[in-house]
C-alpha cells in the first residue's frame, strides 16, 4: 500500500486501486479482501483499533501506579499500599476484558478479541511508562530536584 493510497483511502475504489491485501484473522473473524481490497481501509482497521485501545488502557493503569508517590520508587512503596487503586485497576481491566471477549459488546464497540501474543505486545508497549517514571524519580532524588522544588514552593508561600 503506497502513501497516496493511505492518504486517499476515503476515495478508494476497487477499480482504481491495484494492490492486494493478504487475509488475516482477528478474533474469530477472518478478513479476506479478495473481492474489494479497499475494504482493508474500513473493516481491516479493527485489529489496529483494538490494539491501540488496549495499549492506552494498559498505559493508563500502569501510570496510575506511578502516582502512588511523586518521588518514591515502586520498589520501596509497593502497589498494595493502596488497595483501592488495585481494586480500581482490576475493575478497569475487567471491564476492558468484558468488552473484548463478550461478542455482543465487542461488536458494539467495534473491536475484536486479542490473542495471548497480542497481549504480550500490548504489555511490552505499555510497561515502559513505569520504567520511564522510575528513572525520572531516581534522577529527581539524586539531584535533589524534588526537595529544591518544594523549597521554592514553601519560600514563595512564605513571601505571600
Amino acid at each position: 500500500v503506497t502513501y497516496s493510497q493511505l492518504a486517499n483511502w476515503a476515495h478508494c475504489t476497487s477499480s482504481s486501486q491495484n494492490f492486494t491485501v493478504s487475509p488475516f484473522t482477528a478474533g474469530a473473524q477472518v478478513f479476506s479482501f479478495d473481492n474489494n481490497p479497499c475494504d482493508y481501509f474500513t473493516r481491516g482497521k479493527v485489529k489496529a483499533t483494538t490494539l491501540s485501545l488496549s495499549v492506552l488502557v494498559a498505559i493508563e493503569m500502569f501510570n496510575s501506579l506511578n502516582a502512588l508517590s511523586e518521588d518514591t520508587s515502586l520498589l520501596t512503596m509497593p502497589p498494595w499500599v493502596n488497595p483501592w487503586l488495585l481494586l480500581a485497576m482490576t475493575v478497569s481491566f475487567g471491564l476492558h476484558f468484558l468488552i473484548l471477549y463478550v461478542p455482543f459488546l465487542a461488536h458494539v464497540f467495534g473491536i475484536v478479541p486479542l490473542s495471548f501474543n497480542e497481549w504480550i505486545l500490548v504489555l511490552a508497549i505499555a510497561f515502559p511508562v513505569i520504567l520511564i517514571d522510575e528513572i525520572l524519580k531516581f534522577v529527581g532524588r539524586s539531584t535533589g530536584g524534588f526537595q529544591a522544588f518544594n523549597k521554592k514552593k514553601s519560600t514563595k508561600a512564605k513571601l505571600e
